[in-house]
């Protein structure tokens, strides 16, 4: 036993791992040098069966047990070297294999079945579409072209052309998959495959439709109405239901999927459900007091911009935000409007003369925060 790797090492984890761990290391390591996909190496089944060695004794808690205290010699041998027999203590075998093949396995859980014939729902088409940021807010209607696929108008989904039949695949029956027997070390198993006669589909078309050549779909271009609800933002997907490829056998249609692009505008700006908007008034409306207009996305709206009011001061309209996603009118965000005073360029003599003679007429009481700043200043530098 002394030539014996350590059970952790070779399921590459660390001692005190959890089940969970030890359970998800082997079946990645069974699947990884199983030596049904390893044919041309040949220590792939060496390999095989050490993984499963150690998968034997670490996932059984008493004689993990036994060889956390110790080692190899604490197990009994019949669970080594040439006795191992090959079984899988507390894993699910049939999942294992069902991965690497695709299909069931006999002697593990039966066989898996598919039917090429059942109902299956068409594939979902993708589109983009532009709107403008009032669009968004309000909702909108808007024609959206498409290119998806529908029933052959020929042949009327068959895929046969007019006067030839659709007949059953002898080699899978209509089913669509095949059994295979395999033989490997666990004995003989089965699996299913696609039926290479038919290609899976079950049926078999004599003489395919000329215009479809037998797929019983064709593309065709189609204008969508897309109805775009209020409060939609940039980059989200609609999804529309029922309008993207058609299903075969049955199957219902696939969804056309919008992904919404909405144009910047050049006085709102969005966050969220709320609105902001940047609104400048004049440094004689900051200081005095004045009656605005503001812009809204529902019209202007008056406003008292209060006197003294400063720049970068937010007053918020509420309500007059972008409504809600499938809220209602009642349930809006807010309006955010910032205030910037802009100072007047290009003043004349007989202007400058004037405003110089109303500074005069001030003192530190009309200059709150000139004055605190200065006082601050004073006591920083005080001592030094």
């Amino acid at each position: 036993m002394a030539d014996k790797r350590d059970y952790y090492e070779v399921l590459g984890l660390q001692k005190g791992a959890t089940d969970a761990e030890i359970k998800k290391a082997y079946r990645k390591l069974a699947k990884q040098y199983h030596p049904d996909l390893n044919p041309d190496d040949p220590d792939a089944a060496e390999k095989f069966k050490e993984i499963n060695e150690a998968n034997q004794v670490l996932s059984d808690p008493d004689k993990r047990a036994r060889y956390d205290q110790f080692g190899h010699e604490g197990i009994d041998s019949s669970y080594g070297g040439s006795n191992f027999t090959g079984g899988f203590d507390g894993v699910d075998i049939s999942d294992i294999f069902s991965d690497i093949f695709g299909g069931g396995f006999g002697g593990f859980g039966g066989t898996r079945s598919s039917n090429a014939n059942a109902p299956r729902r068409g594939a979902d088409i993708a589109a983009s579409l532009d709107i403008s940021f009032m669009e968004s807010c309000k909702g909108v209607s808007r024609d959206v072209t498409i290119t998806r696929t529908e029933e052959c108008p020929d042949c009327k989904g068959t895929g046969a052309a007019s006067g030839s039949s659709v007949k059953t695949c002898p080699d899978c029956n209509g089913r669509g998959v095949v059994t295979v027997q395999q033989r490997s070390m666990f004995g003989m198993m089965q699996s299913q495959r696609p039926c290479s006669k038919c290609g899976g589909k079950g049926k078999i078309i004599e003489k395919p439709c000329s215009k479809c050549g037998g797929s019983g779909r064709v593309s065709q271009r189609k204008t969508v109405t897309v109805k775009v609800p209020a409060g939609i933002d940039d980059g989200m997907l609609l999804n529309v239901r029922g309008q993207g490829s058609v299903g075969s056998n049955g199957g219902s249609r696939g969804d056309l999927k919008v992904r919404i692009s909405v144009k910047a505008d050049p006085v709102f700006e969005r966050e969220d459900y709320n609105i902001w908007i940047d609104f400048p008034i004049t440094y004689s409306q900051a200081t005095l007091g004045a009656e605005i207009e503001v812009p809204t996305i529902d019209g202007k709206v008056s406003y008292n911009v209060p006197a003294g009011t400063q720049p970068g001061t937010v007053f918020r309209l509420r309500g007059k935000g972008v409504q809600r996603l499938q809220q209602g009118e009642g349930s809006r965000g807010d309006q955010m409007v910032r205030i910037s005073v802009e100072v007047p360029k290009n003043l004349n003599k007989t202007q400058k003369d004037a405003l110089q003679a109303f500074e005069e007429t001030l003192n530190e009481k009309n200059y709150e925060k000139r004055k605190s700043f200065f006082d601050k200043i004073k006591e920083k530098f005080a001592n030094k």
